[in-house]
């Protein structure tokens, strides 16, 4: 299977003190959702950082379709969705989209046409004119998701995507993230919910810096011996106690 990502004895120290990743050695496949699970703190975020050229890695490396992360090249071909709101509150909904899309090269009409295509696809055309800043909070985290959307990525970074919406939301999503890797994108999706690594095609299990386990849900819980991802983590954990 083609290789999306490949990271290669990854550590990253924060502040001189801080072990946030510890020789991370990956390799994540082209269209499928890989899902990095941990608690908070784990080390998930500054992984995606890694990724994404937010951070600058100090030991080991890392490559995405081929060429080195944070290489300029890749600007075009991936998207990040940090776990802060991505889209401005005093604009609507379609003034953020129409923005971003312009931000991305898109002529007027070209953005004109994203930003409809978008709103179909986050299921938000009623929202449009609506200023951010009055929509719920599920609606806010599905407009930062389609600012992600936009350029059609062939890698999304989605860091923590779902936090704090309810469960219908969090199902709607998990939908449009399926719809999406059908589509031929990868998607990297961070989450302190076990509950949510089901619905991933791999895992990534990470404590402490460390990636402990890596392979699909059913594969981890065979080799582990439980019926769900959270029991199968503990056993893990406890293993290396």
């Amino acid at each position: 299977m083609e290789t999306a990502v490949k990271i290669n004895n990854l550590s990253v120290t924060l502040g001189g003190v801080v072990k946030a990743l510890q020789n991370v050695d990956l390799e994540l496949p082209v269209g499928r959702i890989t899902g990095f699970i941990g608690p908070s703190g784990a080390g998930k975020t500054t992984l995606m950082k890694c990724i994404v050229g937010r951070l600058e890695i100090p030991d080991g490396s890392i490559e995405i379709f081929g060429q080195l992360a944070g290489s300029p090249k890749l600007r075009s071909q991936l998207t990040y969705m940090t776990q802060e709101l991505s889209v401005y509150t005093d604009l609507t909904v379609k003034e953020n989209l129409v923005y971003f899309a312009r931000m991305r090269g898109q002529s007027r009409a070209e953005s004109l046409q994203t930003v409809k295509q978008l709103l179909g696809t986050i299921d938000m055309s009623d929202k449009a004119d609506t200023l951010v800043g009055y929509l719920s909070g599920g609606q806010k985290q599905r407009a930062s998701l389609a600012v992600s959307l936009i350029g059609s990525p062939k890698l999304m970074v989605l860091d923590e995507p779902t936090v704090g919406l309810d469960p219908s939301l969090r199902d709607r999503l998990w939908q449009l993230f399926r719809q999406i890797a059908a589509n031929g994108t990868t998607i990297l999706v961070s989450s302190h919910s076990m509950d949510e690594a089901q619905r991933c095609d791999d895992l990534v299990l990470i404590r402490e810096g460390a990636v402990i386990a890596h392979s699909s849900p059913k594969e981890l819980l065979h080799k582990t011996d439980t019926k769900t991802v959270e029991k199968a983590f503990l056993k893990l954990v406890g293993d290396k106690l």
